[in-house]
């Protein structure tokens, strides 16, 4: 039988490397806004530069998932799609969605931008965390709570803001894998539709599962789109 001192001390460690690496990813995508987001560059060039950066300052070698860089109508697009490379505007709206490893450990971090003034897109941008915020509060309310019922919460809580949400999931597991590889099983790895199992059931491995949660918010009106990623289980 497991020590269950150990098991704990084990678990503290598991959770301060999941927050280590979003505090690097943070500082990363402060470089990035610092640095890098201009009108004028491509989505694709802004990608490579945003890797050679990264792999500069920080020594990421790997992503674990696909850089995603969406400008304009492209903020549009879930996570899934690969809309056309598209080149910033001067008053464009831009998110990138990153998985960054630290130290073989995972990162999973989203932000969005604007260029210039625009007040719709400013509003749009500024509500994301407000949003992710009042979602998350809910998943701390219902200890029960399932990935469909706080997928279904998300769609609600944007549509209260005034929004529309943009996306057919709203996170998924976070940890030492990369959960995109996996082929099988999908609807129980993502925040999404159908998905009946509680969120903070054990894994396989006995130990509790942490979970990223995911905003995407758009107007489809006005074709635009924004995006807010980060942990949900680890404060």
């Amino acid at each position: 039988m497991a020590d269950p001192a150990a098991t704990s001390a084990e678990e503290q460690q598991r959770t301060a490397s999941l927050l280590d690496a979003q505090t690097k990813a943070l500082q990363l995508f402060d470089e990035i806004a610092r640095d890098l987001l201009r009108p004028g560059v491509s989505e694709k060039q802004l990608s490579q530069e945003i890797h050679e950066l990264g792999a500069r300052r920080h020594g990421i070698q790997t992503h674990w998932h696909k850089r995603v860089v969406r400008s304009g109508p492209n903020t549009l697009q879930p996570y899934a799609e690969n809309p056309p490379d598209r080149v910033l505007a001067a008053d464009d709206i831009v998110f990138v969605d990153l998985g960054p490893v630290f130290e073989a450990w995972e990162a999973d971090f989203g932000r969005t931008y604007v260029l210039g003034a625009d007040p719709l897109k400013t509003r749009l941008r500024d509500a994301l965390e407000p949003v992710w915020r009042d979602v998350k509060a809910q998943f701390d309310a219902d200890p029960d709570i399932t990935g469909g019922q706080l997928y279904a919460a998300a769609c609600r809580t944007a549509e209260k803001a005034g929004w529309e949400f943009g996306g057919i999931i709203a996170g998924h597991l976070i940890g030492s894998f990369p959960h995109e590889r996996i082929p099988n099983d999908k609807k129980t790895l993502y925040i999404t539709e159908g998905n009946q199992e509680r969120m903070r059931s054990l894994g396989k491995d006995g130990r509790p599962r942490h979970w990223i949660l995911e905003i995407h918010l758009v107007n489809r009106e006005h074709q635009i789109g924004g995006f807010f990623e980060q942990l949900l289980t680890v404060d």
